[in-house]
């Protein structure tokens, strides 16, 4: 199914959506849910204020690896799909993209809990796009890794 392109706001409803008919069924696997979008600044924002989306992956023994810690081949699968998201709601709707890079830098260990991520545009632009990414425990709210990627608009 092609995803219809919209003018309109992007809101949680259009990014659960996307999550279900554009990403490939073992992402939808991951059981990740959009907890919030952020696409126009609050009325009391920061200069720095950056456009994103925050996601939610599931606890889930599949996602572990020995010793019942969640693997990083999931944590970093988060943290692409809600830097997507990201992207789809600063650009308010759909447009198709492709990660060109990807760094994460693991900080600890995560098991037993939801991670959320916390993904942020840095610089939207008409061929490629920026965003940074922070993977939370959803126990503590401490950080697990930070993401940077560069996306090609298509």
């Amino acid at each position: 199914m092609q995803p219809q392109q919209t003018s309109a706001a992007f809101g949680i409803d259009e990014a659960r959506r996307v999550l279900i008919d554009v990403f490939a069924p073992w992402v939808q696997d991951l059981g990740l849910s959009v907890e919030a979008i952020d696409h126009e600044p609050p009325h009391d924002a920061a200069a720095d204020w950056q456009p994103g989306a925050i996601l939610r992956m599931a606890f889930s023994e599949r996602l572990c690896r020995h010793g019942g810690v969640i693997c990083g081949q999931a944590l970093m699968a988060l943290a692409d799909t809600a830097m997507v998201i990201a992207i789809l709601a600063a650009n308010r709707g759909y447009q198709p993209m492709t990660t060109v890079d990807q760094t994460t830098h693991f900080m600890r260990a995560v098991a037993s809990c939801d991670v959320l991520a916390d993904a942020r545009v840095v610089r939207l632009g008409r061929t490629m796009s920026f965003g940074r990414v922070t993977l939370s425990s959803a126990s503590d709210n401490k950080p697990v890794a930070m993401v940077s990627s560069a996306f090609a608009m298509l």
